[in-house]
């Protein structure tokens, strides 16, 4: 059985690029505080976590006069290192989950373990290459740096749509039930889930 702790972080990072500071909370209520320069990533993080039931405030200022790849990738880092902080030795949390979401015309699924072995699988052809002033780019930037700073593997694949919104909406929705179920507690694990006694 895990200890009963809070499992909660916080952390602040300060670049020439960007200046960032978060609080992420794993077992939280869906509350979500923003303060970027980002609108587009604001409203996906506010989706991840409605959706993951996590509690997370970010307050982040960056070179957006250059565009918002510094920002974006920065965030990922941040929440990647308070994710990984805040589950600690990760004792009885249930490791796997596979999530399907759909979000009108698109499908997205999401596959996490929650590993110690960082590696990312990005499958996604989005039809523009923006949503608004946001580069569609950028997502795979973000995942990819949440998931090398928490040290998950991550599994992300679009399977069809024809709305970028949509289809990157029903990635982060599935983010975040994915990460919920894969870092939820489960009380038959004695210890952490792995044959190796470690993860």
């Amino acid at each position: 059985m895990a200890e009963n702790r809070v499992r909660k972080a916080s952390v602040a990072r300060k670049t020439n690029e960007t200046d960032i500071k978060l609080t992420f909370a794993v077992d939280g209520t869906g509350e979500a505080k923003f303060d970027t320069d980002v609108p587009f990533l604001n409203h996906m993080l506010d989706l991840f976590t409605k959706h993951g039931q996590f509690n997370l405030e970010v307050e982040a200022r960056g070179d957006i006069d250059i565009d918002d790849h510094h920002t974006v990738e920065d965030i990922g880092i941040c929440i990647g290192q308070a994710l990984r902080e805040a589950l600690g030795d990760k004792r009885g949390i249930k490791r796997y989950a596979s999530v399907f979401v759909p979000m009108d015309e698109a499908l997205a699924q999401v596959i996490i373990d929650v590993s110690n072995r960082p590696h990312f699988e990005y499958r996604a052809e989005y039809p523009s290459a923006q949503v608004g002033s946001f580069s569609t780019e950028l997502v795979h930037e973000f995942l990819w740096k949440l998931a090398l700073e928490s040290r998950i593997t991550l599994h992300v694949i679009v399977h069809y749509g024809m709305n970028t919104h949509h289809m990157i909406e029903a990635v982060f929705k599935a983010l975040g039930r994915a990460l919920d179920e894969a870092t939820s507690i489960d009380p038959r694990v004695q210890g952490v889930p792995s044959t190796k006694g470690v993860l």
